[in-house]
């Protein structure tokens, strides 16, 4: 409906310039809102006082111009228009057009809400990218139902998508975990060495040293004197635990030579390979998983530019990047004295991989805690003369997580953490993927246990899906009862005698397309998790309160009606946030 107001409204526009009212080239887009309250109207527009400097008159003037042109026309679906305040016109549709939604409804079924919003446009949405050091926790779950939300509403809006996953394949903590995995091999053989205080702790760690001693048997092993001789103090003996552990890395490459990479491969691939089952049985999937490693050559053509472009200066043995000089608070390191470049380094030919391959967009879905890599990476792009406004950078705060009253603490190195796979088996799949988008992405969250497993209104994924189930149920009584609905028939009566619990629900419809459009558009599903809470709560006060299956043949068709379509916006909306629609509770 309103698209259809924005064309009348459009046309008069026209017809003003034809007839020299108003000056050739007055130009604006047209808004059209709903309005919140009744007395103003369904809907209204203030595209008088937009363009009243263009056409050179007061706002009110214009608006009547307008409105007596739109008058003179034959518009069926608006009953009366009305000029208030400065200029802004109320329009007040017809009691059938509100129900014109319903058809487009039943004639595209699943396909009802989706547009071509975004056709031509190639994004890439980049999410989750947990580094692969153990099992995703409820933290990690929160990144990845946004990120698939997303992905999902981009697609229903007409844009190409790929899902990438950047496995953080390489540096420092790979080699940590590479180093807690033989540490624990070499003390199932017996050896008696104390776990380093940095190393990874969980039981995970554990089973990956049970299937390398499965797989290689005693092969990796080595002496206590051979392990220990010359390293530092750990922390727990008085020492630096981040030089220990690396002094313990370089121990571990010497003893197993061209074997390490045995050892690196099986806790990396384990890990990976657990993360992608999990993210999998959380209706979570890519088209890509692109690896750090592979980025070698990148990070020195990405080095060289930035080189030849003036960018890169030597200071105390190390390569800097000039990131100041594009709005950083201050230079970055892209090669260490040593020799080895830097996971900025990385990032920077990683992004720079992502613009070579065309997207219109990159989307990057990080960690709260990521929020200082913004500028710097940006002032990578500006420095290599990438368009860098290409960028949109998504901040995720961690769900925070409770039993009763008390926080459940999470780290990885440490172990005690609780994984996604926990949270899914306690909560279920539904509820994990609705909770995560209900509030903003950037917006704190604590995750209610109990409200997630709860059977009450209050638990807005049970209330939305017992809509569906409720509607559901009423057509299996139906086919009992030997009755079908004619849609076409229901359309025609409410369009006559719809009630006004009516006219609210099925102008509640109308507007999922535009909802599912602007919640595509700015990133945000708890936009359409707010929708469907909403169209849910309307469709459980009308069905309360008005007996479907009634014995009066048009009066049923016209409820029925109405209830279907109220159940097949609410599968479609479900499934593009990853939650089920099921028909029975």
């Amino acid at each position: 409906m309103k698209d259809s107001i924005a064309a009348h409204i459009e046309r008069s526009i026209d017809h003003l310039k034809q007839q020299g009212l108003i000056p050739e080239s007055v130009s604006a887009r047209i808004n059209v809102d709903a309005t919140k309250d009744k007395k103003f109207g369904d809907f209204a527009s203030n595209v008088a006082l937009v363009l009243a400097k263009q056409a050179g008159m007061p706002p009110r003037a214009l608006a009547e111009k307008i409105v007596a042109d739109l008058e003179s026309g034959s518009q069926n679906d608006i009953e009366k228009m009305e000029i208030a305040g400065p200029g802004f016109i109320n329009f007040f549709v017809s009691n059938a057009s509100n129900y014109t939604a319903l058809q487009e409804i039943f004639e595209k079924t699943e396909a009802f809400g989706k547009s071509t919003v975004g056709e031509g446009q190639k994004y890439q949405v980049e999410f989750v990218s947990a580094n692969p050091t153990g099992p995703l926790h409820v933290g990690h779950g929160r990144g990845a139902a946004y990120g698939a939300s997303v992905a999902d509403l981009l697609e229903a809006a007409g844009y190409q998508v790929d899902r990438e996953y950047y496995v953080n394949d390489a540096g420092r903590q790979m080699n940590i975990l590479a180093v807690s995995v033989w540490i624990r091999y070499l003390q199932g053989q017996g050896l008696d060495f104390p776990f380093p205080d940095n190393a990874y702790k969980g039981d995970y760690i554990l089973d990956i040293a049970q299937r390398l001693s499965e797989r290689f048997g005693s092969e990796l092993g080595c002496s206590i004197e051979q392990l220990s001789e010359e390293l530092p103090l750990d922390e727990s003996q008085g020492g630096d635990k981040e030089q220990y552990i690396d002094a313990l890395i370089q121990r571990a490459r010497q003893l197993l030579g061209d074997r390490y990479q045995d050892v690196f491969n099986q806790g990396l691939n384990a890990i990976v390979e657990d993360i992608r089952e999990d993210l999998g049985e959380f209706g979570v999937h890519y088209n890509n998983w692109f690896s750090e490693a592979s980025l070698s050559e990148d990070i020195e053509q990405a080095l060289e530019r930035l080189q030849s472009k003036g960018h890169l200066y030597e200071k105390e043995g190390a390569l800097w990047f000039r990131s100041t000089a594009f709005g950083d608070d201050k230079d970055r390191v892209v090669r260490r004295d040593n020799g080895e470049t830097t996971y900025f380094a990385s990032d920077i030919a990683y992004h720079m991989n992502k613009f070579k391959r065309g997207y219109d967009k990159v989307i990057n879905i990080w960690g709260a805690d990521h929020h200082g890599y913004i500028a710097r990476v940006k002032a990578a792009l500006q420095a290599m003369e990438l368009d860098a406004e290409k960028l949109d950078v998504r901040l995720v705060q961690f769900a925070i997580l409770y039993r009763g009253q008390e926080r459940v603490q999470m780290s990885t190195r440490s172990g005690s953490f609780v994984t996604l796979r926990e949270l899914r088996d306690e909560v279920g799949n539904d509820a994990a993927r609705f909770f995560y988008v209900t509030r903003k992405a950037e917006q704190h969250m604590d995750f209610d246990l109990d409200l997630a497993k709860s059977e009450s209104k209050d638990n807005p994924v049970y209330y939305i899906q017992y809509a569906h189930a409720r509607i559901a149920s009423m057509i299996r009584k139906a086919r009992d009862m030997g009755v079908e609905c004619d849609t076409s028939a229901g359309i025609d009566y409410l369009g006559s005698n719809g009630t006004d619990n009516e006219i609210d629900l099925a102008k509640r419809l109308s507007i999922y397309p535009e909802t599912l459009a602007t919640a595509a558009t700015q990133l945000e599903p708890h936009m359409l998790t707010h929708y469907l809470r909403d169209l849910a709560s309307e469709f459980h006060t009308y069905y309360n309160a008005h007996k479907v299956l009634v014995d009066d043949t048009e009066l049923r068709n016209a409820r029925m009606t109405l209830s279907l379509a109220v159940q097949q916006v609410i599968h479609n909306g479900l499934r593009l946030l990853g939650v089920s629609a099921p028909n029975e509770m």
